[in-house]
């Protein structure tokens, strides 16, 4: 089982945050080609959770995460509709296992366990959590509901990489 490391990530930060404003849109565009149906799921979210300034954050992080597979050398394949459709109740009742948890350390192992990604939910939850380099921070509930998406993002191309269990 290959895991992204925090060097994977690092990089790809590094390399996603020197980009300007046009090359941000582009390489969405180009993503959105390779995982099409991946994006439309994640860019379900604002509107499930009635939250517009979490797409901004969705698209970013969706290069981020994507960059850091292959950093790591992690081929992914195309989410599809199938994959998604399997995901769905189990990622349900992980969250349900995540929230109801007697404590931290029992929810991260349960979030850990079913990503099988662990730097990659730590790099997740230290960046919903502290302030941009601006000052500026996310409301608890944007961040809530980013880390949640983001996860799922994350179990989604462990398994289209064959990564899981």
């Amino acid at each position: 089982m290959k895991h992204i490391l925090f060097e994977h990530i690092e990089k790809a930060t590094l390399y996603i945050d020197k980009m300007n404003d046009d090359e941000f849109e582009q390489a969405i565009k180009q993503l959105s080609k390779k995982q099409p149906i991946l994006l439309d799921y994640l860019l379900a979210a604002p509107e499930e959770y009635g939250n517009e300034s979490l797409e901004g954050y969705l698209l970013y992080y969706f290069w981020v995460i994507t960059e850091s597979y292959a950093q790591a050398g992690i081929n992914t394949k195309t989410v599809t509709a199938e994959m998604i459709e399997k995901f769905e109740q189990p990622f349900e009742d992980m969250l349900a296992d995540y929230f109801g948890a007697a404590n931290d350390e029992e929810a991260t192992e349960r979030i850990e366990e079913f990503c099988d990604q662990p730097e990659l939910l730590k790099f997740m939850a230290i960046e919903v959590s502290n302030d941009d380099d601006d000052g500026s921070s996310m409301d608890d509930e944007t961040a809530t509901q980013l880390y949640i998406t983001c996860t799922a993002m994350i179990a989604l191309l462990n398994e289209s990489a064959g990564n899981n269990t």
